[in-house]
């Protein structure tokens, strides 16, 4: 079976945005480790989830990104372009997106198919309420947060609608130059 991982930027004090989405505490100028830890992490994926938020500005920032030969991060741009996408809608009922299929059913029911589907693995990046859903359901097998130096008091959880105590193991720590710390986790499942 297929993998979901996540990978997400977070801040130390556990928020993906702002209270308004704000993500002005990112660090942009990663490392070249930090680059190649990326690269290795998507390039067994053949598969990119997305919640419709996070679509609308990920799907067409990439795009450009892949139109340009001069960008730096244009390698990046092209796999992700050429990935195939899934994004999870309410209000969407077809892709506007090239390369893109829209899912409206269950969360675990999509993503039990998607996962049951021949392939590679699976990356997940959405926002905050769709990585929550994601996280309660128990859907994400590996979580790769990469944690910024920076706080901002308050803003967006991912672990927010976790229902109960959620036990990860520590599987790797990598800090980078740029000041990031790579924490990946996996779900302690019980037996």
């Amino acid at each position: 079976m297929r993998k979901l991982k996540l990978q997400v930027q977070m801040t130390v004090d556990g928020y993906i945005g702002g209270p308004n989405g704000e993500m002005d505490w990112m660090t942009f100028d990663w490392d070249d480790a930090l680059k190649e830890y990326v690269k290795e992490l998507t390039d067994p994926v053949d598969c990119i989830v997305l919640g419709r938020k996070l679509a609308e500005g990920f799907i067409p920032y990439w795009a450009s990104v892949a139109a340009n030969p001069d960008n730096p991060d244009y390698e990046a741009g092209q796999k992700f372009t050429q990935t195939r996408k899934v994004v999870f809608s309410r209000t969407l009922s077809q892709s506007i997106w090239e390369n893109t299929t829209v899912a409206t059913g269950s969360l675990v029911d999509e993503i039990g198919r998607l996962k049951a589907q021949a392939g590679q693995d699976i990356i997940v990046y959405g926002g905050a309420s769709f990585v929550s859903s994601l996280i309660r359901e128990g859907l994400i097998d590996e979580l790769h947060l990469l944690i910024n130096p920076a706080a901002i008091g308050r803003g967006l959880p991912i672990f927010g609608e976790a229902d109960g105590k959620r036990n990860l193991q520590l599987v790797k720590t990598v800090p980078f130059d740029c000041g990031i710390v790579l924490l990946q986790y996996v779900p302690e499942r019980t037996q």
